[in-house]
């Protein structure tokens, strides 16, 4: 069953260890089927509940996925591999249109915004007992907030999107839990989710976000949680637009029990107007980062929900990292009150290099998607060829299997560092790569 490996212990850490490790290493495949627990516990000496408990360790690890009757076997994908992992190196010479990051030239300086959070600093110095968000921070925040019309709620301040998302799923799920999540969607969520042993759930896409029956269905399978990204969805572009946040909300009506999450990274970038899902079910979370408008490595993202869920966010951080900086805090309300950012002109930048290449690919009969943001999913029937002779072409993108579940293959192409001039270039490559199209190539 498991060839040439033995799985080895005789307490329970140590029989999830000697799993992690074979799995880790590849020498227990994805879908390897693990021996029954009496069987292992026989073989190994132990009580069976013993291997029951390294078995639901590993289950709440996301290493193991257990099927009834099926057994218990390695995941399709275990948590301990990480999607960014799936990756193609670009080397010398290959344009590196991959990775996903905003154009640098298009975020501001933040000397200034950094000098002047130190400045603050010295007059309003940061020490224990202080209030976790900075009271301007938080009054700024709630301001957008509710401008773009996202029902009243507590502020709270964490790490980045995915930060957030994690400590929201971890204060209301348990592991085996199952949460909808977008297919395709964000590859670090998709690793996210399993990693605290809940059971992902996939919802197709189009232009306009989640569909209505792919969310009904999740909510028929009875799923605890709903994530949703509003704008610049990664790596497709979608953008959720009226009458399609319309239909999602009355979905998520019938399920006021179920947990529902925002992710609006795509403010600050984007010039669409964002359709808010929150407040349609009773615990909501909306999450607004900085990421993409003002610079990754600012590490901020906003968090805003139903008081209950905020309360547990926040109460769990303090037992944890306590608070996030609020020097960074600081400096991102210098970015935002000295309008450091022209979003129209931000977006108008993307939109343009966006809006070229997936025009350029049409007119070579390939199907491309990237409504908002700063990446373009192009459906592929063969991902690896595709992504092979795309690198021998010059091109180094990102492999469709980083972001997709059910999904037919693709590919990701980031125009942040495009110019006009790649445009024609980047469409010929993909469309000579590219092959016929898959025949259920989107959503």
């Amino acid at each position: 069953m498991l060839g040439e490996y033995r799985i080895e212990g005789r307490r329970a850490a140590e029989i999830s260890a000697s799993v992690e490790r074979a799995v880790g290493s590849g020498e227990l495949a994805p879908g390897q089927v693990l021996p029954p627990m009496r069987e292992l516990a026989t073989e190994l000496g132990v009580n069976p509940n013993t291997v029951a408990a390294a078995y639901r360790s590993l289950r709440d690890r996301g290493v193991i996925e257990t099927a009834g009757r099926r057994g218990s076997r390695v995941r399709a994908r275990p948590a301990s591999t990480a999607r960014g992992s799936i990756r193609v190196d670009a080397p010398p010479g290959v344009r590196d249109v991959s990775e996903g990051n905003p154009d640098p030239a298009l975020l501001p300086p933040l000397h200034d915004a950094l000098a002047a959070a130190a400045l603050h600093n010295a007059d309003h110095p940061g020490l224990y007992g202080q209030a976790p968000v900075d009271p301007e921070f938080a009054r700024l925040a709630r301001a957008g907030l509710d401008a773009d019309g996202v029902p009243a709620g507590p502020v709270a301040v964490t790490s980045g999107s995915l930060d957030a998302i994690e400590r929201v799923l971890a204060a209301h799920l348990r592991p085996g839990d199952a949460v909808a999540v977008e297919d395709p969607g964000w590859g670090g969520l998709l690793d996210l989710v399993p990693a605290l042993g809940l059971r992902p759930e996939p919802m197709g896409v189009d232009d306009e976000g989640p569909l209505p029956a792919g969310l009904a269905r999740a909510l028929r399978a009875g799923v605890r949680a709903v994530i949703v990204t509003d704008r610049a969805q990664n790596p497709t572009g979608a953008s959720v637009g009226a009458a399609r946040a319309e239909d999602l909300r009355a979905l998520l009506a019938a399920y006021p029990e179920v947990l529902l999450i925002e992710d609006d990274h795509g403010h600050g970038m984007v010039d669409l107007p964002l359709h808010p899902l929150a407040g349609t079910t009773g615990s909501w979370a909306f999450v607004r980062s900085t990421a993409k408008a003002y610079g990754p490595d600012l590490r901020i993202a906003v968090l805003t929900g139903d008081a209950l869920t905020v309360d547990r966010v926040t109460g769990r951080q303090q037992l944890g990292p306590g608070w996030v900086s609020r020097l960074l805090q600081r400096a991102v309300v210098e970015l935002w009150t000295s309008g450091a950012v022209d979003v129209p002109a931000v977006a108008r930048s993307y939109g343009e290099r966006r809006d070229a290449l997936v025009r350029a690919l049409a007119e070579r009969g390939i199907e491309a998607h990237g409504r908002s943001g700063m990446n373009v999913w192009v459906p592929v029937a063969d991902e690896t060829g595709a992504v092979a002779r795309l690198l021998h072409a010059g091109w180094a993108v990102a492999p469709g299997a980083r972001f997709r579940m059910a999904t037919p293959p693709g590919v990701r192409l980031t125009v942040s560092d495009m110019t006009g001039d790649d445009i024609g270039p980047v469409a010929d490559a993909v469309a000579s790569a590219a092959g016929p199209a898959p025949a259920r190539s989107y959503g």
